[in-house]
């Protein structure tokens, strides 16, 4: 069988990392050094900071936000 895709925010990480060059991790820690910012704080942050898409600014947030609630 193949094997199961990603899906939901992480389906995004590949191509955010092609796009501005850095991992998932380091996009993810400085999502982190901001909390307790609100969600839509966090991805305003991401663009217009770093310059990122909303699409990938938000699939960044809700996958940090989401890791930090387990």
């Amino acid at each position: 069988m193949t094997e199961e895709s990603v899906k939901g925010p992480a389906s995004y990480f590949p191509s955010i990392e092609r796009k501005y060059g850095r991992p998932i991790t380091e996009w993810q820690e400085l999502v982190r050094q901001k909390l307790p910012a609100k969600h839509m704080e966090l991805v305003a942050m991401l663009k217009n900071d770093h310059g990122m898409g909303h699409g990938h600014a938000n699939a960044v947030v809700a996958h940090t936000l989401a890791e930090e609630k387990t």
